[in-house]
């Protein structure tokens, strides 16, 4: 396995990204959330069960200011756009994967719903939502109106979690949602419970490697 940290300049911006490489045909591209980055728990277990089969792994180290999702979301999604996609294309035209996929975390969840998933480039990736921002009306829309296929895992406690968005997309076949009891926003259980939270964690990861 070779892990190689690489830096990219876009628009006189240099972004970082670790390419941890098995061999595989297979790539996995993941998008931290705001302030959730790849050391924290549902990163390094998803990175491990995406090692575990045989896929490759891209961790993209963009940062904002806490203040981005102050702004319009079209302007998220312009400016996360701009940094990861010259990443994607990068890695795939030096290498020769013949599937893709895409994983991210709340704000990560963004290029993903409102750029890849509107893409037929990708209709045949597998697109991972962890704690999407369901709250918001495009984010929601955009879920209701794609063909891709997607798992969301989302804890019932997280802000973001409305029964009735949530019913209307589970209602759709092609998107599978992990809910987990009494989970807030870092899928960690309240109150705070260490050993229902790893509990959790397992459950969330057993969910990642079925759909897989």
């Amino acid at each position: 396995m070779k892990v190689n940290l690489r830096t990219i300049l876009i628009d006189k911006k240099e972004i970082q990204y670790t390419h941890i490489e098995n061999g595989s045909p297979v790539v996995c591209f993941m998008f931290s959330g705001a302030g959730y980055t790849y050391e924290k728990p549902l990163f390094y277990y998803s990175t491990m069960t995406m090692l575990q089969n045989q896929c490759d792994v891209v961790h993209i180290h963009y940062s904002y200011e806490q203040n981005i999702l102050k702004l319009p979301l079209e302007d998220i999604t312009k400016i996360m756009a701009n940094d990861v996609n010259p990443i994607i294309t990068e890695v795939l035209k030096n290498h020769q994967y013949q599937e893709t996929m895409f994983l991210g975390k709340s704000l990560g969840t963004i290029p993903i719903i409102n750029g890849l998933m509107k893409s037929d480039m990708y209709m045949n990736s597998k697109m991972v939502l962890l704690t999407p921002l369901l709250k918001l009306d495009s984010i929601f829309e955009s879920l209701l109106n794609s063909n891709h296929s997607a798992l969301i895992v989302i804890g019932e406690k997280d802000t973001h979690y409305i029964p009735s968005r949530n019913e209307e997309i589970q209602n759709k076949t092609n998107i599978k949602i992990q809910k987990v009891p009494y989970a807030n926003h870092a899928l960690d259980i309240e109150p705070f419970n260490t050993v229902m939270s790893i509990t959790a964690l397992e459950v969330v990861m057993k969910r990642l490697n079925q759909y897989l």
